[in-house]
């Protein structure tokens, strides 16, 4: 059984994914969040999951808070960390710590758009494709090995809203199979690549 811990900010609708997924030997042990307020924390805490949350402003220095959330989240152990919407940059300590089995789901085709604004960014540039990514979390923002990504189109009518509720929805998909392929051990990274023993064999078919 593969004990994972989630990061949080907000809704935390990507991690209510992973949890209604019931992937099988992949047990949630936590979510944590930098935000008490965050609703997704009362929807874990209404599935039985154990939550833990402290704001930055309550520590002298956000690397004093992000050492108190890894202290925290050793506690149970993590074979995984999955940041679902995790607004914080981590510093580089802790990706170090978790290397290899901490993951992301960014809003956008990486390399495009790091950082945030990312559906404004794409309408700006006229992209016609848009989408979200997952990958591993390195010391250098949204930067890591890609596990996998998923593509929408872009419509000339759409905002930045409707365009991210289109993204999100690919996002419920991805990262949960991301997880499932972690936990079988389906992948392994070579350089900036991510192989995937389960999709290996697509290739050159068709």
């Amino acid at each position: 059984m593969k004990n994972i811990v989630i990061f949080i900010s907000g809704r935390g609708s990507n991690m209510q994914a992973v949890v209604q997924a019931n992937i099988p030997g992949v047990r949630v042990a936590a979510v944590l969040s930098d935000n008490p307020d965050a609703a997704g924390l009362q929807w874990a805490a209404a599935q039985g999951i154990p939550t833990f949350a402290r704001r930055t402003g309550d520590f002298a220095s956000r690397a004093d808070f992000h050492r108190a959330m890894l202290e925290v989240a050793e506690q149970y152990r993590p074979d995984l960390v999955l940041l679902a919407g995790y607004l914080k940059i981590l510093p580089g300590e802790f990706c170090a710590h978790y290397q290899g089995r901490l993951i992301n789901i960014h809003p956008s085709l990486l390399p495009a758009f790091p950082g945030l604004h990312t559906h404004q960014r794409a309408i700006d540039e006229g992209c016609r494709l848009a989408g979200c990514t997952v990958h591993f979390v390195t010391a250098e923002l949204d930067c890591g090995p890609i596990i996998a990504q998923g593509a929408v189109p872009v419509y000339d009518a759409d905002t930045a809203d409707t365009l991210a509720a289109r993204v999100l929805k690919i996002e419920h998909q991805l990262l949960p199979q991301a997880v499932a392929d972690f936990a079988a051990g389906n992948l392994s990274i070579h350089g900036k690549r991510v192989h995937n023993r389960r999709t290996a064999g697509e290739a050159g078919q068709g």
